[in-house]
């Protein structure tokens, strides 16, 4: 699907061996809507789309939604928000998935890399209980080999495919869209995938420096506001029941809400 919509889109598709792709998008004549961390917010993610949807139809030019990872984990629906995102996006759009370092857990629990248990505390007890899992009651009959079988089994393996699949980066010239950070002291080519998933204190720290807009997500806020040259759109979905986006025009940009 990425590479289809790259000939479409004039996107670059930067894909090393072992690593996600990165992808650059030509922003010119184009409407960016970027979405927050979801978190299982399933509702809230359907209401945003609508609101989108509304704000977009006066306006000319290509338009493209890019949502910047954890779709799973802490909130109610995480496999319906996967689901969700296996579908078309709505007419007239084109929808970027970024992965976040939530689905980077998920897919090493999967891979026998992290326990359940520290998944569970990570907020993993909520995906698990969307694809009809238990975890409190599977922990207490199963030993943890059976417990790792039963969750590879309830995952349909369209999801898993999709999960392994997100890029983790959209450069989009003066725009970064990722979903954790970047070190400013270091040029995007050579940005770790560790990082762009989980930074924060070192990205924080150092945004004074930063030379391009980066719009992410990954730590939580109260509200999504512009700090220098870096806008954090994590506004606690499956906590507050806001979802907050960002439309994004030349240079100017909105902030739209649940």
């Amino acid at each position: 699907m990425i590479r289809s919509l790259a000939e479409i889109m004039g996107w670059d598709r930067t894909t090393r061996p072992g690593r996600r792709p990165r992808l650059a998008l030509n922003m010119r004549d184009t409407v960016v809507y970027a979405i927050g961390d979801v978190h299982g917010s399933y509702d809230a993610l359907l209401a945003l789309e609508q609101r989108i949807v509304a704000d977009a139809a006066p306006l000319p030019g290509r338009k493209v939604m890019i949502l910047l990872g954890d779709y799973v984990d802490r909130g109610a629906n995480p496999a319906r928000v996967v689901e969700h995102l296996l579908s078309p996006p709505p007419a007239g759009f084109d929808r970027i998935a970024l992965a976040g370092n939530h689905e980077a857990m998920m897919l090493d629990v999967l891979d026998g890399q992290l326990s359940l248990g520290e998944w569970v505390q990570m907020g993993g007890d909520a995906t698990l209980r969307s694809y009809g899992i238990d975890y409190g009651h599977m922990s207490g009959v199963l030993l943890p080999a059976e417990q790792l079988t039963l969750v590879n089994r309830a995952i349909p393996p369209t999801h898993v495919e999709f999960l392994r699949g997100l890029p983790v980066l959209v450069d989009g010239g003066q725009t970064i869209f990722v979903h954790a950070g970047i070190r400013p002291e270091l040029p995007l080519g050579e940005q770790s995938e560790q990082d762009l998933l989980f930074i924060r204190s070192a990205f924080f720290e150092q945004a004074h420096r930063l030379t391009q807009w980066v719009v992410h997500g990954h730590t939580p806020v109260e509200l999504a506001r512009l700090e220098g040259r870096r806008l954090n759109l994590d506004t606690g979905a499956f906590r507050t029941g806001r979802l907050s986006a960002v439309r994004i025009i030349g240079t100017s940009g909105r902030i739209l809400s649940t």
